[in-house]
C-alpha cells in the first residue's frame, strides 16, 4: 500500500495534475488584495466591488 499526503485543500477536486486551482477564499484569507512576486516585479491581485478579479502590475 502506498502512502499518500492527503488532498490539497487549495486545489479543486478533479484538477489535471499539469494545473493548480486554488479557491480565492484560500488565496486571498479573507482580505480583498494579495500581493504576487513573478519574475522579479510585484503584481497585485485585487477582487472589485463587483466581485471580479483585477491583477495590475
Amino acid at each position: 500500500m502506498k502512502n499518500e499526503a492527503p488532498p490539497d485543500p487549495g486545489v479543486a477536486a478533479g484538477a489535471r495534475p499539469a494545473e493548480r486551482s486554488v479557491a480565492s477564499h484560500l488565496l486571498f484569507g479573507g482580505r480583498r488584495e494579495v500581493i504576487i512576486d513573478h519574475g522579479g516585479e510585484r503584481y497585485r491581485l485585487r477582487i472589485t466591488g463587483s466581485n471580479k478579479l483585477i491583477l495590475i502590475k
